[in-house]
């Protein structure tokens, strides 16, 4: 694992990295922003301790668990990853509200584009404000768009104590269970 200096980091602050992306997945998952440890390697959830490629395999989403450098394998399995706010961070504290609803707006406009079947956003924080939804809980909401539906996660950042990464696969597993339903009767 790469040891990053206190300058590299602060070089990455406000980089933006690429979406992974692409038309008619089955979900596209949505992080707050990137972290600097990302927005350095161009790798979505590449911080250490965050746990979200252990949640996505625990979970039944990929068949082994993934390492952020494999992330455009996702496409392949129908999966892509975006984030609501573009720019990186240190940390998620540093947005502004307005940066949320702008980042929602635009959030919004991929999803007319690319047409996933889902929308799951890791933070209800994040939805809560990107998406004018104060009282959003997690799990399925019933707000949509388009076609697209929308499903709000637990942000799997090592600094989210509430859970664990047991607890964040059973909450992923359950919209794993949606889209295999619909994947049954299709």
């Amino acid at each position: 694992m790469p040891r990053y200096t206190a300058e590299d980091l602060a070089a990455a602050n406000g980089r933006h990295i690429p979406d992974i992306i692409g038309p008619d997945l089955d979900v596209l998952f949505c992080g707050i922003n990137p972290g600097l440890v990302s927005a350095l390697t161009g790798q979505h959830f590449a911080r250490p301790g965050n746990r979200f490629w252990p949640a996505l395999h625990r979970s039944g989403f990929t068949p082994r668990q993934l390492a952020p450098q494999e992330q455009r394998e996702l496409i392949g399995l129908g999966l892509g990853i975006t984030n609501v706010v573009a720019r990186a961070t240190a940390g998620a504290a540093e947005l502004r509200a307005e940066e949320y609803r702008g980042g929602g707006e635009v959030l919004r406009e991929k999803v007319r584009e690319f047409r996933p079947r889902w929308l799951a956003v890791v933070g209800i924080g994040a939805y809560r404000v990107a998406f004018d939804a104060p009282k959003a809980v997690m799990g399925r909401q019933e707000q949509v768009v388009g076609e697209t539906g929308v499903w709000v996660l637990p942000n799997p950042s090592g600094l989210n104590a509430h859970y664990t990464v047991d607890t964040l696969a059973a909450a992923f597993a359950e919209l794993r269970e949606v889209v295999r339903a619909k994947e049954d009767r299709s």
